[in-house]
């Protein structure tokens, strides 16, 4: 999302998505509904876009490699594309900057949370920890195994950590009144940086190999 910054109107707090279509696309492509509430997306720059294009590149490498060797397996990559969280309606979405899905039965189909095993954000220096925590979370609760974040370097446009992250499941025994407002949260399970010369590693949801060049061209 590389252009320039529109000037948010004043919307109502909570709207449809048939309300959303009818907004000018450039407002409606920064606007995220969290069960109908209007959350407004920060757009990053440059070097966000670079990146997010990078890595979704890979990322559809390392799947092709797996369905060329498991044939039964079929995955699509694909970039800031509209994830719905219910089974139905669609006024309750996110937008991960790239993810990998399970493909679908046709053309031109809502992707739902259900066909989703992995998503990823490129953080910039400029997006808040609360935001992207708040983001994460629904992620986690709509039950998406895999989540990657990955961090942009503070004085130079490059890449400063990834981290990869999986889905934990259940809780451990509370208080009976007690109950967790997110029973399932994610945990770092990798984590790689510009000193790992060996590039990008992780067998989940298939085999994803990065060398840490590919991302630096």
């Amino acid at each position: 999302m590389s252009a320039p910054q529109i000037k948010r109107p004043d919307l109502p707090e909570y709207m449809t998505w048939e309300e959303l279509e009818r907004l000018p696309e450039e407002i409606a492509e920064q606007i995220e509904l969290w069960n109908g509430r209007v959350v407004w997306v920060r757009r990053g720059p440059a070097e966000h876009q670079r990146f997010i294009r990078r890595l979704t590149n890979e990322f559809e490498l390392s799947s092709r490699k797996d369905m060329s060797t498991q044939t039964e397996h079929c995955w699509d990559v694909e970039l800031e594309c509209n994830v719905f969280l219910g089974a139905t309606g669609k006024s309750d979405f996110v937008t991960p900057d790239f993810l990998v899905y399970h493909c679908l039965s046709g053309p031109y189909q809502d992707i739902r949370a259900a066909n989703v095993v992995l998503v990823g954000e490129v953080l910039s220096p400029s997006n808040t920890q609360t935001d992207m925590d708040a983001k994460k979370a629904r992620y986690a609760d709509a039950g998406i195994p895999w989540y990657w974040e990955v961090r942009l370097a503070h004085d130079e446009s490059a890449i400063d950590t990834v981290r990869a992250f999986g889905l934990q499941t259940g809780y451990t025994h509370l208080p009976d009144d007690v109950r967790p407002l997110h029973p399932d949260e994610y945990r770092v399970v990798g984590e790689w940086t510009r000193a790992d010369t060996d590039g990008i590693h992780f067998d989940h949801p298939f085999p994803i190999s990065i060398p840490w060049s590919d991302l630096e061209f």
